[in-house]
């Protein structure tokens, strides 16, 4: 700490080792210095401070005496910094001002630099080919800080440390490129403060939800999304009413979302791909009785199975269709399997599921009292299914059995999957599959289908990986989709699309009325026109909102109120339009790059499925389907 300081300094890394690049005096001769590299967090006021938060800082051991490798040339592009001691100064602890003033802080010592993580654009790490690995630290006004050279190892730690207080994603371009995002929490303190809808605390908040960005926005931007929807006045019956939202804040840790690429060190810029025009894409009528029936042969198979799927994309079905093909999107039941087959199926799983039942229906109190997980589970879902849709009229009024069902499915979930168990958010997946089925043992099944054949359980797995994974991809998508957008989106430190999480994580329950989500989710289900068409809808929904919140000159608070608002405000029809006009955009263009292909299935068309090897059914155009529907080319 430095003398008659208000500044709180903790060193939460430090390695040394570490060598620096520099020139000396009038001598153009390369010379490595030794140092110690560190990342130091700080906290409080100082007069040489310009702000608080954490700093990279390298101090030198001594001033080297030997000649730079030329193994590498890579890091030679990037222009160094010659530091120079201040003439005023008698010694070397003389507080000096390097020549980036503006982006790094002042500190001792000739030679010796601190900048701040918030600071920082980008980070290159060397190849894997040298003798030892170096990073490149550079600012966001383009100026490159010194490599910085690990002879003793240590970068890929210092980096895993970085990691906890910004967010960083590769760069699909150029492997070694890591993007740096400060995670903003004044931001979202000011936001979660001036909404003063909160029970908790901001702090509280924000410190949850840099911890765990995806059950921090189910358990606070729900409450932000209700009190918007209530604000506006939307009808009656709309939506759920606040004592009906789940807290949704399981304690899970470890997450580290790391997103946001910054222009110009990202994806592609938009003049390096260029899209064509995106096509105008209708929508068909559901799938009817009669269609469905001339798909099956005459013991119940199903026949075109790529064709069923396509059809079910384009148009969805028919209300009186829905229990029991919905049976077959989710795994329950083989494509290929004969009606003589799914009945002797039936019950086979019927047994299944009442032997799971048997097991947490058995526990005595005395066996609870030492089974912690089971307590702990039950009354988290205990008070979920006192929260879930009980404005819907399946689920509505005192002592409504169905919920009683509801309880026992999320239970018997927790024995079917002991490693899952139950996290809060799934009574959002199952209300709408027990309304369709209204019948326990098929509901279960078929929420066993979507968490494990359809992988939606990667959503709540405890290092949230596929939550990760998602929003990489969601990033990369709009950086080449709407790039003015985005470029908006990181002047207003919006880029993060935190405000995505909750679309993902439980596939925009809570963004749509029952029947509109009934209707999506059965769209998504048939994975067409590609994996994570999801994601498309996402960027097909931003696409909507994007004129009024540049219009307006949204900053980070009306950007976050104004999505949170878009609830039960969305067309269901509308998204599904352009999310496919989106798909056909990018299948249509040539340069596009391989990152972004694989993301949209381009690179895997045919695909194994079902229980018949299903192909991708990616393509664009579809004969006439049914009684006379039009054809879409």
């Amino acid at each position: 700490m430095m003398a008659n300081s208000e500044v709180l300094s903790e060193v939460v890394f430090q390695q040394s080792g570490v060598f620096i690049h520099t020139t000396h005096g009038e001598s153009e001769d390369d010379v490595l210095l030794e140092g110690r590299v560190q990342l130091v967090k700080k906290d409080g006021t100082h007069m040489l401070l310009q702000k608080r938060g954490e700093y990279v800082e390298w101090v030198p051991i001594r001033e080297g005496g030997f000649s730079l490798p030329q193994q590498d040339q890579d890091w030679t592009m990037v222009n160094t910094v010659t530091y120079q001691k201040d003439h005023q100064s008698s010694d070397d602890n003389v507080v000096v001002n390097p020549p980036t003033a503006g982006a790094a802080a002042p500190r001792r010592n000739k030679y010796a630099m601190s900048y701040s993580l918030s600071d920082v654009k980008t980070i290159r790490r060397s190849k894997q080919n040298l003798g030892w690995s170096y990073l490149v630290f550079i600012l966001k006004d383009n100026v490159a800080m010194p490599p910085l050279h690990f002879h003793d190892g240590g970068s890929a730690a210092f980096v895993h440390v970085i990691e906890k207080y910004v967010m960083l994603t590769k760069s699909p371009n150029d492997s070694r490129l890591y993007i740096v995002t400060p995670n903003d929490t004044d931001a979202l303190s000011r936001s979660f403060n001036e909404l003063q809808i909160l029970r908790e605390t901001s702090s509280h908040v924000v410190s949850q939800f840099m911890k765990d960005p995806v059950s921090a926005t189910m358990g606070g931007f729900s409450k932000v999304t209700n009190f918007f929807k209530d604000a506006i006045l939307l009808p009656i019956n709309t939506h759920r009413p606040s004592d009906e939202y789940a807290d949704l804040m399981p304690d899970l840790e470890g997450l580290s979302v790391n997103l946001q690429a910054e222009q110009g060190y990202g994806l592609v810029s938009q003049s390096q791909i260029r899209l064509g025009e995106r096509p105008n894409v209708e929508r068909l009528n559901p799938m009817t009785e009669a269609e469905w029936m001339r798909f099956q042969d005459k013991e119940g198979r199903i026949n075109k199975v790529d064709e069923v799927l396509l059809r079910i994309f384009r148009g969805g079905l028919a209300p009186s269709l829905r229990k029991e093909v919905w049976k077959f999107l989710l795994r329950y039941y083989p494509w290929n399997s004969t009606r003589a087959e799914r009945q002797a199926l039936r019950r086979k799983k019927e047994d299944e599921y009442f032997c799971m039942k048997a097991q947490w229906k058995t526990v005595t109190e005395e066996q609870e009292s030492r089974f912690s997980m089971l307590r702990d589970r039950k009354s988290i879902i205990d008070k979920d299914v006192l929260r879930t849709d009980r404005i819907h009229p399946y689920f509505e009024g005192e002592s409504n059995p169905h919920l009683d069902t509801l309880y026992s499915i999320l239970m018997t979930y927790c024995m079917y999957n002991f490693d899952l168990g139950y996290v809060q958010g799934m009574s959002d997946l199952l209300s709408p599959m027990l309304i369709i089925m209204d019948d326990e043992v098929e509901a279960f099944w078929c929420l066993c289908g979507l968490m494990d054949d359809l992988q939606l359980c990667m959503n709540f797995d405890m290092e949230q990986e596929g939550m990760k994974r998602q929003l990489i991809q969601l990033n990369s998508l709009l950086q080449v989709i709407e790039p003015k957008f985005y470029s908006y989106l990181q002047s207003k430190e919006s880029s993060n699309l935190y405000f995505c999480f909750r679309w993902l994580l439980i596939h925009f329950k809570r963004e749509f009325t029952i029947d509109d989500i009934i209707r999506l989710w059965e769209v998504i289900w048939t994975q067409l026109p590609c994996k994570n068409f999801h994601l498309l809808l996402c960027v097909a929904i931003l696409n909507g909102e994007k004129d009024i919140m540049e219009r307006d000159d949204y900053d980070f608070n009306d950007i976050l109120k104004h999505i949170n608002e878009l609830a039960m405000q969305i067309s269901v029809e509308d998204i599904l339009k352009k999310a496919e006009g989106i798909h056909l955009q990018l299948t249509n263009c040539d340069e596009l790059p391989s990152m972004m292909r694989e993301i949209i299935g381009l690179e895997d068309r045919n695909r194994g499925g079902g229980d018949e090897g299903r192909s991708d059914c990616s393509d664009s155009s579809i004969e006439v389907l049914g009684d006379g529907d039009p054809s879409i080319q």
